[in-house]
């Protein structure tokens, strides 16, 4: 396993484990020294998904892979379906 500084992983870019682009990193967030999450700057395709949210936070522990890109689980992620079950119910 090949150790990275932070900063080297800062503008990566971010998939899904499905393959879709999703965006890239800005910030690691820490807790007690060790990486808690990541922030990420979602692609301007997904805002509308995520009711315009210009960025999210990913537990670390849905990344999967980090090395050229960012792989990250999609379970991390709001699904469709359940934003439109939701304003089905409003």
């Amino acid at each position: 396993m090949k150790v990275r500084k932070i900063t080297e992983v800062l503008g990566k870019r971010v998939y899904t484990d499905a393959g879709d682009f999703f965006g890239t990193i800005e910030e690691a967030n820490l807790f007690e020294n060790k990486i808690d999450g990541w922030r990420i700057k979602v692609a301007s395709h997904l805002n509308s998904v995520l009711g315009g949210a210009r960025g999210v936070v990913i537990p670390h522990q849905y990344v999967k892979a980090i090395s050229d890109i960012f792989i990250i689980n999609k379970a991390a992620l709001p699904s469709q379906e359940m934003d439109m079950e939701e304003a089905d119910v409003m």
